[in-house]
Order: C-alpha cells, then structure tokens, then sequence
C-alpha cells in the first residue's frame, strides 16, 4: 500500500485515482484529521457505515449549522455568494435530521418506491433503444455526451413533466450546477447563478401546479406544501435537488462503469451471456467498483469518541468517504478487482442509514436497462483516447468523467 502523501483533496492524483489515495489514508489513519480542509475524513467502511447510522452524532444540518468558507480558496468577496448557495442547501429535505426529516422525506418516498419505479421501466428502456438505435450506426460515441447524459436528463424532465420546449434549455441551466464543492472560486459563482436561473425558470411553473397539481414528479414536490410540510422556498429548492441529482449519479454510473468495462472486458463478456439473469449482480459491482457518488459530508453535534484515541469535536466537520469504503479488504475479497457475480456486495454507494439515497431505486433501474441493452447489442467497448488523458470533475463529492469516447464492437 503506497504511503499517505498530502491533505490537498483536490490534488490531480486525489481526483484521478481516489482508490490509491484514500486506500492509503484507509490504511495508516482509517479517522484523520485533514489539515487543510478542517475536517476529519473518514476512509474505513466500519466507520463509515457507524457514523452514517448515529445521525444524532452527526448532523446532515451542514447548511445550517456551519456558515464557514468551504474551501480556504474561496476569496471574501465570494462569501456573499456562497452564503445564497447556503440558504438554498438549507431549504432541501435531505438537509434535515430526525422527525423533521422524516417528515419531508415522506412527501416524496412513495414516488420512489421500488413497486412505483417499475411503472416507468418501460419508459426507460424505450429511451435506451431509441438512444442506441441512433448511435449504433456510427461504431463510436462519447458515452457521457451521446448516451449517458441524453438517457438521465430526458428520464427526469418527462418524470417532472418540464415542457418538452424547454428541457435543452434547463439541461444547459443544470449544467452550472454540477459538482460544486467550494474549492473553484468561478465554480461558486457558476453554482450561485444556476441555482438562481433554475429557481426563476420553476418558479411560475410550481405556482401553477400548487394550483393545479397533476400526478408528476413535481406536483408531488409541490403537494408538499398543499400538505404543510414544505414552505414555496422548499418545494423550488427540492424541485430542483432532485431535477439536478435526478440523472447526474446515473450519467456516472453508466461512463464509470462502460469505462470499468473496457478495462475488465472479461465481466462484460460474462454479462454478454446472460444480461437478463446478470444485470441486478453487474449493477451492484459498478456501483461498488467505482462509485458516482465519492463522499459525503456531517457535522458534529457533539464531542465524539472514534476509537484509537481521536475525538471528533463538537461542530467539527466529517467526510466519510464512499470510494474508500467500498475498496476496503476488510470488507470485500479482491476489493480492487471487478465480479460481477460478487454476492453478498454490501456496498455503500448511496450511503446508509435514514439518508440512504432516495433516488438509489431510479438509478437502479436506468442503470440495468443501459447495461443491459449495451451487452446486448455489443461484444464490447475500446477506449479511444490515452486512460491517462482522461479527464474528471475535480470534485471531492462526484466521481465525474467529463467525457468518454469509446468505440463499439
């Protein structure tokens, strides 16, 4: 195991190969302190799934409760801004503990049931036949560009029923948003507009279904406030969480895991045999293996013992990091290789605990009808640029390719 270097957790090395950076800090220090980010950093799956099930320790409040710069490379002037993004994150469910958070949860649970989502597979898998149908000829696309994004953003903006008119145009609006962590100084402001463009753009549209709400996505945000539950602020600001977050975990799932595939050309083969029988299993692995979703981050409500002499303190800020977790040997054989056939795989892709991902079931389900259908109209897939020159989203949050051009066999 290579030794821990540096706290710089937008390092390039810490953005292209999380495995071997936090598999090193998994290693020598499985709670650390991070110096440079204020924060500790939680690497282990033991730990990980401990602090996300003791949410009484750890607060998912984070907008709320810690009103410090996110990054010491955020500049004063952009303090402003970021206090708007601030007030935005507070205003969304999943920014809630305990019953609070039950109940505003509760106002979209039913939508993402495992029975409510199997209405839609025929939706999704018409969405992938007919993306496919178009790309098939070429031998080539990006995936993230041509397949990926196109599949998840049309799949959310029919559930939320957005005017078809306008879909290229919030498509673009999201864009802004995605994968802000505090670090980027333009990236805050980036973030700040689109949070503002997207609220104005939903604004007179919530207006209309809290009027005359239909069977939607967003109407069912929008009975939230019928009901009492959610205040106008907190329907736009949970409309457009899950607008955002509805297809940016699964456009990585489906490049993260075309892109696991061609480096494990031996599992799609595997799944090439039976992609109806193996699809659930194949999922689960690129799920596991290499995680959209990298960390997540608490706060404390009070001074905590970890273990191995190191307390967390009240108001300290904790990461817990998913990639990490899911690679520990002390959890999964072979940690760092791809089997499709891995049973059990517990892995913590979308967390654990009462914030388990709502959308986990959505994801799911678009992720075994892409897989599915790429094993069955494909031997394979081949990378056509250098591994090397690969380029991610410098997020300590997202495991995000910005592209990935492959050739189809």
């Amino acid at each position: 195991m290579p030794h821990f270097a540096h706290d710089d957790l937008f390092a390039p090395d810490a953005i292209r190969d999380p495995y071997g950076y936090f598999g090193a800090l998994r290693s020598e220090a499985p709670v650390h302190w991070n110096e440079q980010y204020q924060m500790w950093v939680v690497t282990s799956y033991e730990r990980l799934v401990w602090t996300a099930r003791h949410p009484e320790y750890f607060s998912s409040e984070v907008a709320l409760r810690d009103n410090r710069p996110p990054s010491p490379t955020i500049p004063e002037e952009d303090m402003e801004l970021f206090a708007a993004v601030r007030q935005w994150m507070a205003a969304r469910f999943t920014q809630n503990d305990g019953a609070k958070h039950k109940e505003k949860r509760k106002v979209v649970h039913g939508y993402f049931t495992p029975k409510a989502m199997e209405t839609w597979r025929p939706l999704v898998r018409q969405t992938v036949n007919d993306l496919l149908d178009n790309l098939q000829g070429a031998g080539r696309m990006d995936v993230m560009q041509d397949f990926a994004t196109p599949l998840t953003y049309s799949i959310i903006a029919g559930l939320m029923d957005i005017p078809p008119t306008d879909r290229a145009f919030v498509k673009e609006l999201c864009g802004q948003m995605c994968g802000f962590d505090g670090n980027d100084p333009s990236r805050i402001r980036d973030y700040a507009a689109g949070v503002q463009a997207v609220t104005d753009y939903l604004a007179p549209i919530v207006a209309e279904r809290v009027r005359e709400p239909g069977d939607d996505l967003l109407s069912v945000i929008c009975k939230g406030e019928i009901m009492g539950a959610y205040t106008r602020d907190e329907v736009l600001a949970n409309a457009l969480l899950l607008l955002v977050a509805g297809h940016e975990t699964t456009n990585d799932l489906i490049s993260n895991g075309v892109l696991a595939f061609t480096q494990h050309s031996d599992q799609f083969d595997l799944l090439r045999t039976d992609p109806d029988a193996r699809i659930v299993g194949a999922v689960e692995e690129v799920l596991r293996y290499d995680s959209p979703l990298k960390s997540i981050q608490r706060v404390a409500t009070q001074d905590v013992d970890m273990g191995d002499g190191q307390t967390v303190s009240k108001d300290d800020r904790v990461r817990w990091v998913i990639s990490s977790a899911n690679r520990d040997p002390d959890v999964f054989d072979n940690p760092d290789g791809m089997d499709i056939t891995r049973d059990p795989n517990p892995h913590v892709a979308f967390g654990s605990g009462v914030h388990h991902c709502l959308g986990a079931t959505l994801a799911r389900l678009e992720g075994q009808e892409a897989f599915a259908e790429l094993a069955r109209r494909f031997e394979g897939f081949e990378l056509e640029t250098d591994p090397d020159r690969l380029e991610y989203l410098p997020s300590v949050g997202q495991r995000t390719l910005l592209n990935l051009p492959v050739s189809m066999q």
